[in-house]
């Protein structure tokens, strides 16, 4: 009899566990890592990072909301189990590493709760690109790998220029075009477009279900788009600079963004594009 009454009452309490609706599983774990998005917030508020990730954020919640009502009752253990792992280590972090690894963690903890939610055939890694881009990275990226993708931007619009017949040599990551001297400058190294390209990806990818096979197979095509955009950009820029005595500012942010969504645009189809299969 109290074996039949031991197993009612785990039966019962099942019941009431499997009636909690995923969200809130997923936001009980959110909550659960609270001081990682209150030092992201910092971060941003106090101008140390561009805003970006509030854009990102925006996508992420909007892609939760919309799957809503197709996350599983039972979640993955295996997937699960991954979650508290990152959960339990973006925690310890906050004593022994910079905050940022530890919002990172924290991220795809979240991600890797979502995964033990989302329903079988739906792409789960947009959603944990979305979740890592809507931290505040921007100026860490810049600091890290905005000397090396300078220097990178530099020589290959050296070479671009060479071939199109104008005399330009890389010093650096500065240029000398036409016998004037011309920086590479930190805006120059494409981190931004970094940001932005890569948003876009997981942004159509999450829009359009795409499988997370699909969308790992195009990642590269985005990269090597970023890159040429880049290099296309900078060397307008410093055959402009070599040519004439001062190029306005406007001048500058008007290529920017010409090629910033020439850039774009081409993420989008290249995301879009072709039938190799939804997984």
């Amino acid at each position: 009899m109290n074996s039949i009454i031991s197993t009612s009452r785990s039966g019962r309490w099942q019941e009431r566990l499997d009636a909690v609706p995923p969200v809130a599983w997923l936001a009980l774990q959110a909550a659960a890592l609270w001081t990682h998005w209150r030092w992201a917030a910092a971060r941003v508020g106090d101008g140390s990072d561009d805003p970006f990730g509030v854009v990102a954020l925006a996508a992420l919640l909007w892609a939760v909301a919309r799957h809503a009502r197709d996350l599983r009752g039972s979640p993955r253990p295996g997937w699960l189990a991954l979650a508290l792992a990152l959960s339990v280590a973006a925690t310890a972090s906050t004593f022994v590493a910079p905050p940022l690894v530890g919002a990172l963690l924290a991220a795809l903890a979240l991600a890797s709760g979502l995964r033990a939610v989302m329903p079988s055939g739906r792409a789960t890694l947009p959603l944990a690109g979305l979740a890592v881009l809507a931290l505040p990275l921007i100026s860490s990226l810049q600091f890290y790998a905005g000397y090396p993708l300078r220097v990178l931007t530099a020589q290959l619009s050296t070479w671009g220029l060479q071939l199109a017949g104008v005399a330009a040599v890389r010093i650096g990551s500065a240029m000398q075009v036409e016998g004037r001297l011309i920086v590479v400058d930190a805006p120059c190294s494409g981190v931004q477009m970094v940001w932005m390209a890569y948003f876009c990806a997981c942004t159509v990818a999450v829009w359009g279900g795409m499988g997370d096979g699909r969308f790992v197979r195009r990642l590269p095509w985005v990269g090597g788009l970023v890159l040429a955009g880049n290099v296309l950009r900078n060397s307008v820029l410093v055959l402009l600079e070599a040519r004439r005595a001062s190029v306005p500012d406007a001048w500058h942010q008007a290529v920017g963004l010409v090629v910033l969504a020439l850039v774009c645009a081409a993420v989008v189809a290249v995301m879009r594009g072709g039938r190799d299969g939804r997984h």
